[in-house]
Order: C-alpha cells, then sequence, then structure tokens
C-alpha cells in the first residue's frame, strides 16, 4: 500500500545526514560527560559544540542552552521553575487559552498548588491579543507564557509585541516555540524572550531531546534534582548523540528554511485550494491569520475526524485531528472551541501538517481520497442529509 505522511507537526523522520552525525556518538564516543577521562571529554567536547551551534543559530548564549529530554520537559522547568523560585508569593501567572497541553496542564498543577493563572482569549483567527497581556498583570504576576506559532492551526502569535508587555512591566516572558524553530525566523534576542522551549523531533532530529533557552539573569529552581549537570537546573546524564543530532537538525532546518518555506507552503496552499473546489462545506481555520507554511487545519461539516482519519489510514494516508498529546480526547480541539467554531464544527477538523518529502503526486492523492470518503460519509451521514433537506 503507497504511504503517505501528512502529520509532521506531531514528529518527522529522522534525517539521514542527522543520523550520520549522531552514530559515532551511539557506538565508539559512548563516553558520560561528566567522566575525566579520555571518553568523557570527547563527549564533553560534543556537548558543549553542540551547545554552541545551537546558540549561535537561535541568537543565544551558549550558556543559556538547557538541554531536556524534549519539550514538554522544557515547557514543565519554565513555569514550574519559575513557580517553584517564587512559592511563598503564590503568585499570578498569565497564558493563552490555546496552549499545548505541556502549558495547560502545568497550569492547572500550578493552579492547585495556590497559583492564580489567567488564560487569554484569542480572536477568531487564533490570534492573542498583546493589549489583553497588558490588562491582565498584577502586582503579583510572575510570568507570562504564549507560544511562537499552534501545534494545531500553525498560526503565529504576536510574541515580540507581548514580550514587550512584560518587558514594560518587568514582568519574564517564556515562549513555547517547539513548532516554529527551524520553520520562521527565530531570534532569542529580536524576539526578547527570557525562557524558550525548543524540541528536536519536529525538525527531523532526534525524539527524546530538547532545549530550555534560559537568558542570563533570569533565575529557576530546578525540577529534576540529582545532579550537577546543565548548570544545575537539570540533573541527569546527558544524551550526546541525540543533542549532536539536535544541534545538526536545526542547523540543516535554518540553512534550508527558505526553500522550506517555499515549497510547502505551495503544497498547503493547492491542497486548501484543492479541497475548498472540491468539497462542500468545508472550512479552513485561521486562513486570514499568518500561519506556518506547512499546515493546514480543515473541519468538514457533518462528518466525525475520526471516521475521516481512519478513511484516510486506509488508504495510507497519516493525518491528525490535532496535537499528537490530546489524540483520542472525546471533546473537541481546546484550539478551536478557543477561536468560536462550534462543537459540532470542530468535530470534523483535521489537521495536516506537510514536510520535506511530500511531493505534488501526494497532494492530489490525498485530495481525490477525501473527496472519495465525503461522498462516502456524508451519504451516510443523518446530519448531513437533514442540512441538504433545509
Amino acid at each position: 500500500m503507497r504511504r503517505v505522511y501528512l502529520d509532521h507537526n506531531a514528529t518527522t523522520p529522522l534525517e539521514s545526514r542527522v543520523f550520520e552525525a549522531m552514530k559515532p556518538y551511539l557506538m565508539e564516543a559512548f563516553g558520560n560527560a561528566s567522566s575525566p577521562h579520555h571518553y568523557g571529554r570527547v563527549a564533553k567536547q560534543a556537548l558543549e559544540e553542540s551547545r554552541i551551534i545551537i546558540a549561535d543559530l537561535i541568537g543565544a548564549k551558549p550558556e543559556e542552552i538547557i538541554f531536556t529530554s524534549g519539550g514538554t520537559e522544557a515547557d514543565n522547568l519554565a513555569l514550574r521553575g519559575i513557580a517553584y523560585r517564587k512559592r511563598e508569593r503564590k503568585g499570578h501567572i498569565i497564558t493563552s487559552s490555546i496552549e499545548h497541553d505541556a502549558i495547560l496542564s502545568t497550569c492547572n498543577d500550578l493552579e492547585k498548588d495556590g497559583f492564580t493563572i489567567t488564560y487569554l482569549p484569542v480572536d477568531s483567527q487564533g490570534r492573542v491579543d498583546p493589549d489583553d497581556a497588558r490588562k491582565s498583570i498584577r502586582k503579583d504576576t510572575i510570568l507570562i507564557s504564549v507560544m511562537y506559532a499552534n501545534n494545531e492551526t500553525g498560526v503565529i502569535e504576536p510574541i515580540a509585541e507581548i514580550s514587550e508587555v512584560a518587558r514594560e512591566h518587568g514582568v519574564p516572558f517564556h515562549c513555547d516555540a517547539i513548532q516554529a524553530v527551524g520553520k520562521i525566523a527565530l531570534d532569542v534576542r529580536e524576539l526578547s524572550t527570557d525562557l524558550l522551549c525548543l524540541s528536536s523531533h519536529k525538525i527531523y532530529g532526534p525524539k527524546g531531546i530538547g532545549a530550555l533557552v534560559v537568558r542570563n539573569g533570569i533565575e529557576l529552581s530546578p525540577v529534576l534534582t540529582g545532579g550537577h549537570h546543565e548548570r544545575g537546573l537539570r540533573a541527569g546524564t546527558e544524551n550526546i548523540a541525540a543533542i549532536v543530532g539536535f544541534a545538526h537538525a536545526l542547523k540543516i532546518a535554518i540553512e534550508e528554511m527558505d526553500s522550506y518555506q517555499i515549497r510547502v507552503s505551495a503544497l498547503r496552499n493547492k491542497l486548501e485550494s484543492d479541497l475548498l473546489n472540491g468539497i462542500d462545506q468545508v472550512e479552513i481555520h485561521s486562513a486570514k491569520a499568518k500561519r506556518l507554511p506547512h499546515t493546514t487545519s480543515i473541519s468538514f461539516a457533518s462528518v466525525e475526524a475520526e471516521s475521516i482519519l481512519l478513511h484516510l489510514d486506509l488508504k495510507g494516508i497519516a493525518a491528525s485531528s490535532g496535537s499528537a498529546c490530546t489524540t483520542g480526547e472525546p471533546e473537541p480541539s481546546h484550539v478551536l472551541s478557543a477561536m468560536g467554531i462550534s462543537p459540532e464544527l470542530a468535530q470534523g477538523s483535521v489537521r495536516i501538517s506537510l514536510g520535506r518529502e511530500n511531493t505534488e503526486e501526494e497532494v492530489d492523492y490525498t485530495v481525490k481520497v477525501l473527496k472519495d470518503t465525503m461522498n462516502h460519509l456524508r451519504r451516510i451521514s443523518s446530519q448531513w442529509n437533514t442540512l441538504k433537506a433545509l
């Protein structure tokens, strides 16, 4: 069966050039970077060289890069690290209503621990208004956290403007940039972030490695304890092979970003146009907003996403109904709900996220399969037949 992978926001395949860079550190150069002997020194050198590479690529300083097991841990370290540092104050945190569950679930835990959380609304396109952040700041606000680009819709948030609001009030600003890095321009100095999260497996690097960028002067309490690793903020032996792969993947992504953007945005635009012209009652979410070039969120009226995805999978096409971390949840997407999308329409929402390897032929095949799927599912849908009869 032919296979078409259209779920690159969930994860990406490991790039062969990245694998080749990792191989020596999986085999002969296997040392622990904390060991004083030759094997440890080789690992330590690779660790610090990778830290320098990543820092240079995003406008940070090497000592500001803290390696973690991935984006979720990085988000947790940012939020809990600030909160635990201010534990006695039980302060106030501002975030948005469309964040990844790594943020929302952490905020929910912090609420139970006595912290107060404000969830900023978004407009119909999924954008946060920086003025809402400004109006929400209180004397006890200890952190503002807003993502750079949404993992479901691809909407790019006004991060520089929100970080300016935070600076005006002396509040640390955290940004989950996991979906944005390597796909759009990212410079921590230009964005003026105090804390910023990255992940490797969204950019053709290995899974299980990410980073938190901590601006010099920002104080955090560690979440994982047990060693002096990573400036004392993240105990545990560093995964050198994955860190090397992460640095290599980010270097490739940024060097090839321009051609990537042109190519995947053309495929995304063709996909959306063909679906709008070929299927009735289709809605492209956030079509008027500035979005990541490879991501589209599409709703098909009167059909449930679960059924759509099942039919796509039977034809060899991999897509998603939203975040991979919330797949299987019975409730409609919290992102689409925050945008004012009705539960009925949100239940029929599919996320397609394109990648480097996708072709125009694969887009044509996907459109054809979706047309056939809609014809079949709507033919047996009482909701669709009622809608047509009106």
